[in-house]
């Protein structure tokens, strides 16, 4: 396969750090930052690379700091002119939100739990209360006092004892997903002075309610490689390793089972799973290995009653089936089949109850509920209508009841949370997100699934969503996003604040290409690895498509995509970057070759089975051939909208930098080109829920000056 790389030596050499963000008098024109060269060879299998502009790593270095403060400078010049309406779409997208919401509560071991909001506040509280809605309400954590003084805060993993006494819970400050866990007496309100540091953030207590099982991260790589266990009064110190995941593709955690019987590490990579359980009455006794890691073996385990319930591709089950054992005998071997193997079928997961198994699928692409009464008579399928809709079961803790609660939404319809009676098969909506302004109406908005075909003669789904009257004439803005990896299936989602586009005339469009589950489980193998360019190739023909049935033009198309989404970007606008007006890439994961051969970065080598390993010279030939940031070439790229963190712990900062800054050189137009880091923030983005609006406000205004929309 051909190797391209690009040496931007020679004349550039001595171009300055940066030049200064000054207007230039002759023209006005606001002249963008340029990264400083220095020149770094790379070689790996005998091929070498330059790559002018690895310094931007540092994150300490000063240099960097300033580099990317004037990128940010650069960007909020060049559009300053839409400042104005960046906060009007902030605060219309706002205005859709209802700001004193709470959640559905459910009931769990005595105690209603319930989230929810205050208007004006950024955060959510969460509380409890005791057997009864009307009951007095305990206030666990008010997340808006406990963030007061921080640029970024998110509270993760609450975990409550069995005697509801103790909740233990993480935060992280930073965004880097290091979260640090403490425990607070519910009693009381005490917050125990000890701090586990490190951690993911969740944590599971055993049966005798003072035994904590917490996860911790390798400080480095930040890969969950170890369990340990603290007991209450302890320091943290003293807390003692169970388990130890020393194979770096494999990540580590802990839970409990439904039926609180277990306690459960389970360690995955992306192909292989392994469990481990122990009595969580017993949580000083040894964990026993369920199924030892075989390669390419993957499952999940629920208990229930004197049996295991496996979700298992076992067999060469490629869309998995559910198999069961006895909880005495939990070897492969002793596995029998429940639900089998069915090639047009994914089986995504199960939920148990005492009288019920409830299965969820994926046929043709789109969500199925089955209900299976455990007794075997009358089994039956939750009917569903829309053909741009995505149904998932929610919050379901109990086991002793005929009530199932699942989610629904489609493109046009805001999601709803639904208790169904499994037994007379009534339900009851319990709740309808509310889009206020009293402007939405969902039969304003028409939604749809298309095919297109891609090169190779594979159909690929798209789901959209327009206001009624818009005409196919080739002149509609048209966002098309895409994800495409993992195996991570992007289900058509309602979304208040993307009304801002639709009711300004844009079409939004979710491509379906390989390299997500969307179709099943090989519709993701045929997007990884040696075949990941159909990821790309997917997303080009259904771009193409759309053009060409007059849904939009190349004058009036725009692509989006974060993180490996953002790959996704980097990679179309190298191959077709005609087809597009503008693109939005969010945390891109674009430097992919010289990631992928630093295991030190957090995450790297989880990721082998994901995109290869380059360390093997296949891997590295292929990877070369599409990493974004290796293929830039001297060409005319569109408007480009490019936003990461600097505290990013999934895609480091630096790799979008370097990507604009190679840009910057070699693009051969003078279309926009904008880096927005945020500097207090990592790969989620802002942490409250009216900042992320923000952040999203600046994604809109740069599609809609583009199609000089205001209005």
């Amino acid at each position: 396969m051909k190797k391209i790389t690009y040496f931007l030596l020679g004349c550039v050499i001595f171009t300055p750090v940066y030049s200064q963000n000054k207007t230039n008098k002759m023209s006005d024109k606001i002249v963008p930052p340029v990264a400083k060269i220095v020149p770094k060879t790379l070689e790996k299998h005998g091929d070498k690379r330059i790559d002018n502009y690895y310094w931007l790593n540092e994150r300490e270095n000063p240099e960097v700091i300033d580099y990317l403060n004037k990128e940010n400078e650069y960007y909020q010049k060049s559009t300053a002119h839409t400042k104005q309406f960046q906060d009007e779409l902030f605060l219309e997208m706002k205005s859709r939100i209802k700001e004193d919401d709470s959640s559905v509560p459910y009931l769990y071991n005595g105690y209603y739990y319930i989230t929810r909001y205050e208007t004006g506040k950024d955060y959510p509280i969460y509380s409890r209360k005791k057997g009864s809605l009307d009951a007095k309400e305990e206030i666990m954590f008010d997340c808006n006092e406990m963030a007061k003084g921080q640029s970024y805060f998110n509270l993760s993993g609450i975990s409550i004892s069995e005697d509801n006494k103790w909740v233990a819970y993480g935060v992280d400050l930073v965004s880097r997903r290091q979260y640090t866990i403490q425990i607070k007496n519910l009693e009381t309100g005490e917050i125990l002075p000890v701090k586990l540091e490190n951690t993911t953030g969740g944590s599971t207590w055993a049966g005798d309610n003072k035994t904590l099982f917490y996860t911790r991260k390798d400080a480095q790589t930040l890969r969950s490689d170890k369990i340990y266990k603290h007991t209450l009064g302890a320091e943290a110190s003293t807390d003692v390793m169970v388990f130890h995941e020393k194979d770096d593709t494999f990540s580590t955690f802990v839970y409990k089972e439904k039926s609180k019987k277990y306690l459960v590490i389970g360690s995955s990579s992306t192909l292989t799973s392994e469990y481990q359980i122990l009595d969580a009455k017993n949580p000083n006794g040894e964990f026993k290995i369920f199924q030892k890691r075989t390669r390419g073996l993957e499952y999940s385990i629920s208990h229930y009653g004197d049996s295991f319930y496996i979700v298992t591709n076992k067999d060469k089950a490629t869309n998995f089936k559910l198999m069961k054992t006895p909880e005495t005998a939990t070897a492969a071997e002793n596995w029998k089949d429940l639900i089998e193997h069915r090639k047009d079928v994914l089986l995504e997961g199960i939920e148990i109850f005492k009288d019920y198994l409830v299965v969820e699928e994926r046929s043709n692409g789109l969500n199925k509920i089955q209900i299976r009464p455990w007794n075997g008579k009358g089994e039956y399928y939750l009917p569903f209508d829309s053909e741009t809709y995505t149904a998932y079961t929610t919050t379901n803790v109990d086991f002793d009841t005929e009530i199932l609660r699942y989610g629904y939404q489609s493109m046009a319809t805001p999601s709803s949370v639904i208790d169904f009676n499994m037994s007379t098969q009534e339900k009851k909506v319990l709740k309808e997100q509310e889009v206020l302004g009293g402007k939405f109406d969902k039969n304003n908005y028409i939604e749809e699934r298309v095919w297109a075909t891609a090169i190779d003669g594979t159909k690929v789904p798209i789901s959209m969503v327009y206001r009624k009257g818009i005409k196919k004439d080739g002149k509609n803005p048209l966002l098309l996003y895409a994800y495409g990896s993992y195996g991570a299936t992007m289900d058509p989602y309602f979304s208040s604040t993307r009304l801002s586009l639709l009711d300004r005339g844009f079409i939004y469009a979710i491509a379906h290409i390989r390299g997500g589950e969307d179709l099943g489980r090989e519709w993701y193998e045929n997007g990884k690895l040696l075949k990941k360019i159909n990821t790309f190739t997917d997303f080009i023909d259904c771009s193409k498509f759309v053009i060409a049935e007059k849904y939009t033009s190349s004058e009036h198309l725009y692509a989006e995509g974060g993180s490996a989404g953002g790959l996704l970007m980097g990679a179309i606008v190298n191959m077709n970057p005609e087809l597009y007006n503008g693109v939005i890439a969010q945390v891109p994961f674009v430097d992919v070759i010289t990631t992928m051969l630093d295991d030190t970065i957090p995450l790297t080598t989880g990721e082998y089975d994901e995109w290869g390993n380059p360390n093997e010279k296949k891997y590295y030939d292929y990877m070369l051939s599409y990493s974004p940031y290796d293929q830039v070439k001297a060409q005319a790229y569109p408007n480009m909208y490019v936003s990461t963190g600097l505290h990013d712990s999934q895609v480091q900062y630096w790799e979008p930098a370097k990507w604009v800054a190679k840009l910057r050189v070699m693009k051969t137009n003078d279309k926009q080109l904008f880096l927005d880091t945020n500097m207090d923030a990592g790969h989620g983005g802002a942490s409250g829920r009216f900042e992320a609006l923000k952040e999203l406000a600046k994604e809109f205004t740069f599609l809609l000056d583009l199609e000089k929309i205001k209005k």
